[in-house]
This record gives C-alpha cells, structure tokens and sequence, in this order.
C-alpha cells in the first residue's frame, strides 16, 4: 500500500501502533502541497459522497503516487475547474480582440478553447497515474534481467532473502525495480511485517507482470520447502535469454524502419515535389500548386523526419 498522507481538514488520528524507524530519523509523512489542500477542503466532501474508486487506488499505489484516491479525485477537479475558468476567460478576451481586429475564424476558434480545453484536462489527469503506472511496468521490465544477475550473485553469497532485497533497493543503477525492492524493506523493517509477507504485498502492488511473477515464484518456492538458491539462478537465466530475444527484434524493427525512412521520407517527398513542380508548369493553377509545395515542404517533410527520429529514438531507449 502507498505511504499513508494525512488528510488537510486535520492531522491523522493516532493509531497506538509503533512505527519503527533507524536512529537518529524521524518520521515523515507525505505532505500534501497547498494547491491540494485546498483543492481536499473544497471538492473533498463531494468526492467522499461518491462510491470508493479502487481502480485509481490501485494505479496510484502501483505509480507510486503518494495520495489517497479521494484525495487525488479533488485535486483532479479543482485543476479541471481552474483550467476551465482560466481558458474561458483567456479565449472569450482574445476571442473579442481578434474579431474587433476582423480574424473571424481566429477569434471564433478561441472561444471554443475552454469547451476543448476544460474536457482535455480532466481526461489526461485521470489517466495520469494509469500511464505512470503503465511506464514504470515497462521501467521495471527493462531493467528486470541486470537487477535478477544481481540477485542470483548475492544467492550464490548465501545471502538471506530479506538482505538481498535491502542490498538490490539500494542499487539505484536498477531503477525502478530497487524502488520495488526498497518498498519491500520498507515493509519488513518499517512496518514490521516478515519477508514473506512484505513480498507478497510486492507482487500485488508492481505494476510489471514478469516481476509479479517474480516475486510470486519467490513465495511460493519458500512456503513449499524449496530453495530459493537454484529459482534465483534460473530466473536470472530466462530474463537474460529474453532479453536477448528483446533486443533481436528491436534491432530487426530498426532495420525495418531505416529502410521505410528511405522510401517515405526521402524518395517519396522528392518524387512528389517534382510531379508537382512539372503540374505546375504545364497544367495550369500554378499558385494553388506552390501553396501546395510549400507545405510539402514546410510541413510535411520536417514533420515525418521528426516523427521517425522520435520513434527511433524511443526503440534505442527500450534497449538500452
């Protein structure tokens, strides 16, 4: 579960459980920012009328997103509510300048900016902590076959389970799967719960299926008697050999993509600007023919070179 974040109407009411923390540390709960108190204080008694949403708790606990599901639907629509104002008042002035100054459609356009806007900001909030969550999975996966290496050497060390886990949260080059880990030695060593346990809680809250099944395996192998020794090796095996896999495809869908750059963005923009061009000349309609070279080549040459860069650049990303 996510670290528990205190309520703005109040502080949290004591629960008379200790809380262990190292020497010399103090408690710190997560602390909402002032936009969202106030957001808690306005909407919050409205969003609490409503039916619990355990879909959004659980993409907030799985993107690590450190608030309450009632609390983050407040703050959702306070930020919906302000960016409707803000972009009904912005458009409606511009709007009138720019019909005083004879832009009809211009002006027109930007009245409808807070009907396009105010829906568009609540949709991209809402689906914020699923596509957080949704990115740390692939983070996860990623980094998942270097961060089993690391766990199988520390097995072969004869390490035991929970200070492995301590020892792979500290590893900050594994990225989000120490955070993983660094959750899991939080529960043992903070709330105080058994290795199993905290692992278990792991497995239901990451948002990467092939570490779930990780950490599953982990708990079953050591409730049935096995050892966990040989499940660490041959799970260090199989993500290696899948990432293997991973990176030959991604090399062979590059490939794939270099030579469709080729033959969309360079032969057929060119072809496409001389048929044009000879049009043009012999055809008639030479400036509707020029507009139209212009935005060949204003727009849609630069725009696809730029779109297959991005997409190349993403995939060497993933390989990474």
């Amino acid at each position: 579960m996510a670290l528990p974040t205190a309520k703005a109407a109040g502080p949290p009411a004591a629960t008379g459980r200790a809380v262990r923390v190292s020497r010399g540390q103090q408690p710190t709960p997560s602390s909402l920012t002032g936009f969202q108190r106030w957001a808690w204080r306005t909407f919050g008694p409205r969003v609490a009328a409503k039916e619990p949403n355990i879909a959004l708790e659980e993409n907030l606990v799985k993107a690590h997103i450190r608030m309450r599901a009632d609390e983050y639907q407040a703050t959702v629509l306070a930020t919906t509510v302000v960016v409707g104002i803000g972009t009904a008042v912005v458009g409606v002035a511009a709007g009138v300048l720019f019909l005083l100054s004879h832009s009809v459609l211009l002006g027109l356009g930007l009245f409808v900016l807070p009907v396009v806007a105010t829906p568009l900001a609540w949709v991209i909030l809402s689906g914020t902590p699923a596509s957080t969550a949704k990115s740390r999975g692939t983070k996860i996966d990623r980094k998942i076959g270097p961060a089993m290496s690391f766990v199988s050497a520390m097995a072969s060390a004869d390490v035991n389970v929970d200070q492995i886990f301590k020892e792979l949260g500290r590893q900050k080059i594994y990225g989000e799967v120490a955070e993983e880990a660094a959750w899991i030695t939080r529960d043992t060593e903070l709330l105080g719960v058994d290795i199993l346990t905290a692992i278990r809680r792991g497995a239901q809250r990451t948002p990467s299926k092939r570490f779930q099944d990780f950490l599953q395996g982990v708990v079953t192998t050591a409730t049935s008697g096995g050892q966990l020794k040989p499940y660490f090796l041959l799970k260090a095996e199989q993500y290696e050999r899948e990432h293997k896999l991973e990176i030959q495809q991604r090399v062979e869908t590059m490939g794939l993509l270099a030579e469709t750059f080729v033959t969309v963005v360079v032969a057929f923009p060119l072809f496409l600007v001389i048929i044009i061009a000879i049009f043009a000349i012999i055809g008639g309609g030479g400036a509707f023919m020029i507009e139209i070279l212009w935005g060949i080549v204003l727009a849609m040459i630069p725009l696809s070179q730029f779109g297959f860069i991005f997409f190349m650049y993403s995939l060497a990303q993933e390989m990474t």
